[in-house]
């Protein structure tokens, strides 16, 4: 399943040691369950001529939620990662998080029918959601400030009756942080961070290939940082510190623009660049705390990258320059600061990645009490 391309019976034996009738049995059998597709035989080189075959990447399909607050994004894949169908929903508005999910639940099965995929060749889900989430547990613990009322929410088992298909649920930023490493800036850096700055403010992080949870799966709540002495015994609430001073409601406080545009952050960072004393010093501001954050867990973690996001974080230049100035006078050897290739999509991405992962494992349980039966 992990190969890309075709392969032959003699690559097989090579690869698992076993004999070549014990082979040609294995993939006769997997072709008739359509895990692999045949394609014939290959010129010969001197002898029987090769039998190549390869993963059929549609034998089963994933999909992904990624729950924000004001919009959602799913899409459907295949086992390869290959889109099929992409949509970006506003989110349902309900008090009641059971009744938002059955909502993004019938939105799935419309996609499924649009991209003329069977429900029951859906075969794993991933979801994401804003906050702090168990993926042990498929629990939502306690979503972000901006979609109140989500405690303790089952997500993972709403969704699974709902699809009727296995449903693997992480935090967004995690999310991003493991679309980042497969799909964008992260790629060949398994010891990287991504940082998101926006509404809310997180971190993902990835320590040698892996997403590291904490011990109460709540590492990466970088909105909860204290950024100085004066600040300890203030109570900033479910918020925290850091997400309280550097968030967009702050950073909008600080400035107060004339007009309440869509695209206001883009506007204050273009009239930063315009000379605008406010927003100069706003940017300046927010992009010193930014540099703060990225330098403090650089110290901790030491990352080979880190990688922004969020509407703070996809601002560019002069932002990045400062938050390269600050890591860079902190660490010794510090790392590197790029913004994120995949922007508001890196957690989709994440979804589609861990529903892959889930979908593989399926087909080998489902593969193993096949042959037990046998």
């Amino acid at each position: 399943m992990a190969r890309e391309g075709p392969f032959t019976r003699a690559e097989l034996i090579e690869a698992t040691g076993l004999s070549a009738p014990t082979v040609g049995s294995l993939a006769t059998s997997l072709i008739r369950a359509g895990l692999l597709t045949d394609l014939g035989s290959g010129p010969s080189r001197g002898g029987r001529r090769p039998a190549h075959m390869e993963f059929n990447r549609r034998h089963g399909f994933v999909a992904a939620i990624d729950l924000g607050p004001t919009r959602t994004r799913l899409a459907i894949a295949d086992l390869r990662g290959d889109l099929v169908i992409r949509r970006v929903v506003n989110t349902p508005q309900h008090s009641d998080p059971s009744a938002l999910l059955g909502d993004l639940a019938q939105i799935m099965r419309a996609l499924l029918r649009e991209a003329d995929v069977s429900p029951d060749r859906l075969l794993a889900v991933g979801a994401g959601a804003p906050g702090a989430v168990d993926p042990s547990r498929g629990m939502v613990v306690a979503l972000a400030p901006n979609l109140p009322g989500w405690t303790e929410v089952p997500m993972a088992a709403i969704l699974r009756c709902a699809l009727n298909a296995p449903v693997v649920v992480e935090n967004d930023v995690n999310l991003a942080v493991l679309g980042e490493h497969w799909k964008g800036a992260a790629r060949d850096h398994d010891n990287c961070v991504f940082l998101s700055f926006g509404t809310g403010i997180g971190a993902g992080i990835m320590v040698n290939g892996r997403l590291h949870h904490g011990q109460h799966a709540l590492a990466g709540e970088i909105g909860l940082m204290c950024m100085g002495p004066q600040y300890v015994n203030v109570d900033f609430g479910s918020r925290g510190c850091l997400e309280t001073l550097a968030g967009l409601g702050a950073v909008k406080g600080r400035w107060r623009p004339a007009e309440d545009s869509a695209d206001w952050v883009g506007d204050l960072f273009r009239a930063a660049a315009d000379g605008d004393g406010n927003a100069h010093s706003t940017v300046d501001h927010v992009s010193t705390l930014i540099g703060m954050a990225a330098a403090n867990v650089s110290c901790i973690l030491d990352p080979s990258l880190v990688v922004l996001g969020g509407a703070l974080g996809m601002q560019g230049e002069p932002l990045l320059a400062r938050v390269r100035q600050i890591v860079g006078r902190i660490m010794p050897a510090p790392p590197l600061v790029l913004a994120s290739d995949l922007d508001k999509d890196a957690p989709l991405w994440g979804s589609l990645l861990m529903a892959i992962g889930e979908a593989r494992a399926q087909v080998r349980g489902q593969l193993g009490q096949r042959r037990g039966s046998a």
